[in-house]
């Protein structure tokens, strides 16, 4: 009964959140104003609910692939920010929209997702490789971090060589922004979203016995190393989707699982998946309506809000770590 209050509560947070983020900013209105007036209704429709929308669903996706990660890893300060992956994918959609652009051609959606997809599994392999060199999960941390500045180091050296037009636009893009969502982006998301998410749900009984150890997950049956690539696949498809259309959005794939699973009390991934889902679109609506209105005009990065509201819960997490390690 107390996760059922929850999941309702999550749920009309969402919608609360997407309201306000529809009649909050430059111009602000009431819901009720927007169908008898032409001008709100056209803000709505061709910006603000396009771009909620993407916050909803791009939220939901880097949580959920953060739970993958620190499933697969058995480290709860894993996540497609911090052990690069979201470098990566940003580093070869930089490489594709500044080639495609010098040559006089348009990249569409699928070729972006395409490119951030093999960004994402080749910083993901450097990290599997890493994991194998080192038992420490502390140094596979610190090495991602290092995959990312170094892929980072490499995305802003191709920005330089893009066309003068295109740089405040990549530079806006490099830093994580929902700005500019249109519906066509929002339909393709919302494909490539929900159908991650059904295979993902699909996964929760041999994902929930993984969590318990591999002798655990092998002797309930689990194909422990095809679960593996499976979880590497939709992880890194996820992160594609987001960094593709968003940029790199920093600490909400670490922080939104491990704020549900206080609230559940629980990590059973039956439970967890549509929960981080929710928890995910929750944190990256409320980030981007603070990023919009508290310095308007000027927008703020919306890693720059994630940061303030993800770094805390990272640091609890690593002390709540720390201490049951000497307890």
């Amino acid at each position: 009964m107390r996760k059922a209050r929850i999941f309702v509560t999550l749920i009309v947070i969402n919608i609360l959140l997407l309201l306000l983020n529809i009649c909050i900013g430059s111009v602000g209105f009431f819901l009720a104003d927007v169908m008898v007036n032409d001008t709100y209704m056209r803000i709505v429709m061709d910006i603000r609910l396009p771009r909620a929308l993407s916050a909803l669903l791009l939220g939901g996706a880097l949580s959920l692939s953060g739970f993958l990660l620190q499933t697969f890893f058995h480290n709860p300060i894993a996540g497609p920010f911090v052990l690069g992956i979201s470098s990566g994918a940003k580093m070869v959609v930089a490489i594709i929209m500044v080639f495609m652009t010098g040559m006089g051609y348009f990249a569409s959606s699928l070729c972006l997702i395409a490119g951030a997809f093999v960004g994402a599994l080749l910083s993901m392999g450097f990290v599997l490789i890493l994991s194998r060199k080192t038992g420490n999960m502390g140094m596979l941390i610190v090495a991602g971090v290092m995959i990312g500045y170094i892929c980072s180091a490499i995305t802003d050296i191709v920005i330089t060589f893009a066309n003068d037009a295109d740089i405040v636009n990549l530079h806006s893009w490099s830093r994580g922004s929902f700005s500019g969502m249109t519906w066509d982006g929002v339909l393709i998301c919302l494909i490539f979203v929900s159908i991650t998410f059904i295979l993902v749900f699909m996964l929760s009984k041999p994902l929930n016995a993984y969590r318990m150890g591999d002798s655990y997950a092998l002797s309930l049956g689990v194909d422990v190393r095809r679960l593996r690539i499976e979880i590497i696949v939709l992880s890194g498809l996820l992160s594609a989707v987001i960094v593709a259309f968003a940029g790199p959005i920093s600490f909400v794939g670490v922080a939104a699982p491990h704020i549900t699973k206080k609230m559940l009390g629980t990590g059973e991934p039956v439970i967890m998946i549509p929960a981080c889902f929710l928890t995910g679109g929750a944190f990256c609506l409320l980030s981007d309506l603070i990023a919009r209105t508290v310095c308007a005009p000027t927008e703020l990065s919306i890693s720059t809000v994630t940061a303030i509201f993800g770094v805390p819960v990272v640091l609890m997490v690593m002390l709540e770590k720390r201490r049951g390690g000497l307890e």
